[in-house]
C-alpha cells in the first residue's frame, strides 16, 4: 500500500512512472499469468543424441517463467552421457544435469516428476533424450495447458522400429484387459501434465513402478480427467542402440500384468483427487 501512495504522490508532482509502471507491470505478468515449465528427461547411454537434443529442447522454456529449467536426469549410463551433459552447462544456463544410479526408465520418470513438483514447476514435460520426438510439436500442447490436465503425444505412422510398436500393442491389451479402458498410447514420452494432476497421479503410482507412464495414463483415463491425444511425429533413432528385443518384450508382458495387475487392485476405487492406497 506504502509503494501505491508513493506513486500516487509522484503523479501529482508531473515526474513520469513508466520505469515504475513496466517493473510493476512485468512483476503481475510473471506472478499471475507465466507458468514455470519443466522438461525432463532420463537419459541411459545417449551420449550420441544429448548434445543435440538438449540444443532443440532448451529454446523451449521461452514458453514459460524465468524459473523454467530442463533437466536430464542421467539413469546410470555408461558411456559418456554425463559428461556431455555436464560439459553444456555452461553454454545453457536454464540446463539442470542430475546424475543418479541405474533404475531403468518408469522409476527415472518418477524421480523427475517429484524434483519437478519440488522445484515449483506449474507444468511438466516429459520425452526422452533420444531425439526422436519434435520439440515445436510441443507448442500446441502448452498453448491449450489451461484447458487439460494431461496432454499425451499420440504416435502415428511409427519409424522406431516394430520391436517397440509391439510393446506399445502388448500394453494396449494388458491395459484393457486389466483396466478395462482403451489408451491409444499409453506410453508415449511426449506428455504435458499440469501440477495438480501430476501431484494425484504420483499420490496414485508405487514408488520405483516401472511402467510408470504406462500407470498414469490408465489412472488418467479411468479417473475421467480431461486428456488429450495429439498426434506427433516419431522419428527412428538417428545413433544409439535400441536395446528392445523379442527376449524383452515376452518379460515386459509378463511383468506388466503383474504389476499392473497389482496397481488396477489397489487403485479400483479412487477417484479424482484420490491417493495410493497400499494397504489394499
Amino acid at each position: 500500500m506504502y509503494s501505491i501512495l508513493i506513486i500516487y504522490d509522484r503523479k501529482q508532482t508531473g515526474e513520469t512512472l513508466l520505469p515504475i509502471a513496466v517493473i510493476f507491470a512485468r512483476y503481475l505478468w510473471y506472478a499471475f499469468f507465466m507458468d514455470t515449465l519443466y522438461i525432463v528427461m532420463p537419459a541411459y547411454n545417449e551420449a550420441a543424441n544429448i548434445s543435440r537434443t538438449i540444443g532443440k529442447w532448451h529454446p523451449l522454456l521461452e514458453l514459460g517463467s524465468e524459473d523454467s529449467r530442463l533437466v536430464i536426469f542421467n539413469d546410470g549410463s555408461r558411456d559418456d552421457t554425463l559428461a556431455v551433459c555436464r560439459s553444456l552447462v555452461a553454454a545453457y544456463p536454464r540446463l539442470t544435469v542430475i546424475d543418479k544410479p541405474n533404475s531403468g526408465h518408469g522409476p527415472t520418470c518418477l524421480t523427475a516428476y517429484a524434483y519437478a513438483l519440488e522445484h515449483g514447476a506449474d507444468y511438466i514435460f516429459q520425452t526422452d533424450s533420444d531425439d526422436q520426438t519434435e520439440p515445436d510439436e510441443m507448442r500446441a500442447l502448452w498453448a491449450a495447458r489451461h484447458d487439460y490436465d494431461i496432454q499425451i503425444g499420440l504416435r502415428k505412422n511409427r519409424r522406431d522400429g516394430f520391436s517397440r510398436i509391439i510393446v506399445s500393442k502388448v500394453l494396449k491389451g494388458v491395459l484393457l484387459l486389466i483396466f478395462k479402458v482403451r489408451i491409444p498410447d499409453a506410453n508415449t514420452p511426449f506428455r504435458l501434465i499440469s501440477r495438480p494432476a501430476l501431484q494425484n497421479y504420483l499420490a496414485l503410482i508405487p514408488p520405483n513402478f516401472f511402467l510408470a507412464n504406462v500407470l498414469m495414463s490408465a489412472l488418467a483415463v479411468r479417473r475421467n480427467d480431461q486428456i488429450r491425444w495429439q498426434p506427433i511425429t516419431f522419428r527412428p533413432r538417428t545413433a544409439g542402440v535400441n536395446s528392445i528385443n523379442l527376449k524383452k518384450i515376452f518379460r515386459i508382458g509378463l511383468r506388466a500384468l503383474s504389476d499392473l495387475s497389482a496397481a488396477e487392485k489397489a487403485t479400483r476405487n479412487v477417484g479424482k483427487g484420490g491417493n495410493w492406497d497400499g494397504s489394499d
